[in-house]
């Protein structure tokens, strides 16, 4: 799958892409960091409806490819390189869970089925 990166685009756009290829995990985005190159914030953008330039001080446009045998550390790491985002993926949360972060060196494909396992207990 490949993902259009472009400063109008809106954060929900870009879950709504993710979530159809893997449904058990859901993507979120830290806030702009507050110089360019500087340390990502630790604060989640939470108003899904705010633009990816809300995010980022890098403005590079263009697509990134997201293959299912991709591990969170090699996307987090295309987000961050090329696009200046910085991501987060998450397993989707089960009875009011709060959302957090995933840290795996297994693949995307499989680590939403085992989010998808835990959806149907």
């Amino acid at each position: 799958m490949k993902i259009v990166i472009n400063n109008n685009r809106k954060i929900f756009a870009i879950q709504e892409e993710f979530s159809n290829m893997f449904p058990g995990l859901k993507i979120v985005f830290h806030a702009k960091p507050s110089s360019s190159g500087g340390i990502p914030s630790p604060k989640i953008v939470i108003h899904s409806s705010r633009t990816l330039q809300d995010c980022r001080s890098i403005s590079r446009e263009g697509t990134i490819e997201v293959l299912p045998t991709m591990n969170i550390s090699d996307l987090k790491g295309n987000f961050r390189d090329i696009f200046g985002l910085s991501a987060e993926i998450c397993a989707k949360p089960v009875n009011g869970e709060k959302e957090q972060p995933l840290i795996s060196k297994i693949s995307l494909e499989d680590l939403n089925k085992q989010s998808d396992l835990h959806l149907a207990t």
